[in-house]
């Protein structure tokens, strides 16, 4: 015989057992106003019962209208205890979520996990000023150390579930991986992940920090970077691009990181070939010593040290600079790992030379070199070229950056450079304005325009040997930067028939020009699968490992000689919570997570 389910027999709750045997209907069972137990069955023969057995003597002596009454008044209290809880619950939630909130503040300012101490101790004292009433409530907001270090690793742990998520509808994806050292002395590799979906969107967010406290060869990189695809569930097949800082242990031939990475992929018969780049961030850079200027840049170094290093010239120094009257104030330091600075003490040097001199006199220093003509004209060359190196390196930096567009900038350069060579060999130095300054001033020598020409045709030559990795794969980055001016006979076969429909397209032309390249992708119809891959692939290429170079300076921010017994995984939580691009901590989901919990002042103080 089946068993009979009460649910399925449409009882029904009749309002005269409310003054009869003293019951409501709450949640969809039966409770007892008068004691609050429930009844499990909705039946009238077990709630007669369970009031004739329990409370019958209570009520025996009262009319009707006197235990309609009765119910009435303990069906207020009932609701109004069930409002109270509600509240409670709802202001406990507000609470943990307002300490998710903070601890989220915390970590993405670099602070220390102690300073929730400090916010709660601000907050009570303006609560006391503000609205004494609510003391309370601020007091069950916890922001002890503890607290504060278990909501930043739920909320990376909450970032890292969202980007799993994401990964599995990844049709193609690369990884930028980077190495470097932190406070203690610590070998910190850092990933991050760019992944493109069917639709052709792109995300772009750090995917691990892994500390090597070993040795750091090809093969520990790869053990490491392996580990991270793995357990993101990432397929191997979709693996498109690797970009590194071009260390041996990462690009060696035989058990670099890039080679035992390929071999994985054979093992796990991926079908498409692993492309590699140097960082292009990091290649622009090397091209500035092609010049063998160093020369040049050691007097300026020195000049600098002396007058910086000791605070009794620095002080001196900018005293002579203010009663000369002078547009700047002081000179800068110049840092070797600092691209950008040296641009910036050369400028300054320049336009302070004569009053650099000044002062070296006054201090009976040897000025010769610094004023001899040649070594002028040079100083005025190397602060013209690196002025503009260092604006091509600002536009190759940022997040979200399109290898093709990256690739049309250093191609740009190049053929800026072929001009500029030109130029100066006829001494047309339009792009020079220090060297248009020099040639100016020169009093006796000819201005060196066919020495300096040689110098930028000697980076020209560098500039193609670095990016000649590049130039490999110019068809593949012209077909996303411009694919309605590529030669289609020249493209893949598997590419062509897509390519002359495209071309053809004038609405799909029209739509190229009103949103540009990397957007267009986006916009390609789906018959046309094989340029949607072609477009997929490219567009999760990284250019550079711009962001891991970010990472570092975050981390180096956060695990300073004063937090350097900061965990590992403290430490990658800070970071995934703080680096985070297009990902957002699900604070609700988490609150509700933890649901049952309520948050007491006896907690929050400990």
């Amino acid at each position: 015989m089946a068993k009979r389910k009460v649910d399925t027999e449409n009882r029904g709750f009749q309002t005269r057992w409310e003054s009869e045997y003293m019951f409501t209907k709450v949640a969809g069972k039966p409770v007892c106003l008068l004691c609050g137990e429930s009844v499990a069955v909705l039946k009238e023969y077990n709630l007669r019962r369970h009031y004739e057995t329990k409370h019958a003597d209570k009520n025996k002596n009262m009319d009707m209208e006197q235990r309609l009454q009765k119910a009435e008044e303990l069906k207020r209290g009932l609701k109004s205890r069930q409002a109270l809880f509600k509240k409670a619950k709802s202001q406990g939630q507000a609470a943990v979520k307002a300490s998710f909130i903070l601890a989220e503040e915390i970590a993405k300012s670099a602070r220390p996990f102690t300073e929730g101490d400090f916010i709660k101790n601000c907050m009570i004292k303006v609560c006391d000023e503000v609205c004494p009433e609510k003391r309370q409530l601020f007091l069950n907001v916890s922001l002890s150390r503890n607290t504060i270090a278990e909501r930043v690793d739920q909320l990376s742990i909450n970032l890292k579930e969202q980007l799993v998520k994401k990964g599995k509808d990844f049709i193609a994806y690369s990884l930028a991986v980077d190495e470097s050292t932190d406070i203690s002395d610590i070998a910190q590799l850092s990933i991050f992940i760019r992944g493109v979906d069917s639709s052709l969107s792109v995300t772009e967010e750090f995917l691990a920090l892994r500390p090597m406290h070993g040795t750091t060869t090809g093969h520990d990189l790869y053990e490491e970077v392996s580990r991270c695809v793995n357990e993101m569930e990432l397929p191997w097949e979709k693996l498109v691009g690797l970009t590194t800082d071009g260390a041996p242990a990462m690009c060696g031939h035989r058990s670099g990181l890039v080679a035992k990475i390929r071999e994985k992929m054979q093992e796990e018969n991926a079908t498409g070939e692993l492309t590699a780049y140097h960082c292009i961030i990091h290649q622009e850079a090397l091209c500035g010593k092609a010049l063998k200027m160093e020369h040049v840049m050691s007097i300026i170094t020195r000049t600098v040290n002396f007058i910086r290093a000791k605070g009794l010239n620095h002080r001196q120094f900018k005293a002579f600079l203010t009663e000369l009257e002078t547009e700047h104030g002081d000179l800068p330091y110049h840092t070797e790992v600092r691209w950008l600075s040296q641009g910036k003490v050369l400028q300054r040097c320049f336009e302070l030379r004569e009053e650099i001199c000044l002062f070296l006199d006054s201090k009976g220093k040897d000025t010769t070199q610094l004023r001899d003509e040649m070594f002028l004209c040079e100083m005025a060359f190397l602060c013209d070229i690196t002025s503009h190196l260092n604006a091509i390196n600002l536009q190759l930096q940022g997040r979200d950056r399109v290898i093709s567009d990256m690739y049309s900038t250093v191609k740009a350069f190049k053929t800026k450079l072929t001009l500029w060579e030109t130029q100066m060999r006829k001494e047309n130095l339009s792009h020079f304005p220090s060297c248009q300054t020099m040639k100016e001033k020169l009093s006796t020598s000819a201005f060196p325009s066919t020495q300096l020409a040689d110098k930028i045709g000697m980076l020209t030559t560098d500039f193609r040997r670095r990016f000649a990795d590049f130039e490999a794969q110019k068809s593949r980055l012209e077909l996303l930067g411009n694919p309605f001016a590529v030669d289609v006979e020249s493209s893949p076969p598997n590419l062509q028939m897509e390519l002359i429909d495209l071309q053809c397209n004038d609405a799909l032309r029209e739509k190229y020009a009103a949103v540009g390249a990397a957007e267009f992708a986006r916009f390609l119809p789906g018959t046309m699968p094989q340029l949607r891959i072609q477009a997929a692939q490219t567009l999760s290429m990284f250019g550079s490992t711009y962001l891991c170079e970010q990472l570092f300076s975050l981390m180096n921010l956060n695990k300073t000689s004063h937090r350097s017994r900061l965990t590992a995984e403290h430490l990658h939580s800070i970071l995934r919570i703080s680096s985070a691009q297009s990902l957002t901590p699900n604070i609700d989901e988490l609150v509700e997570k933890m649901g049952h919990h309520q948050v007491s002042p006896s907690t929050s103080n400990k």
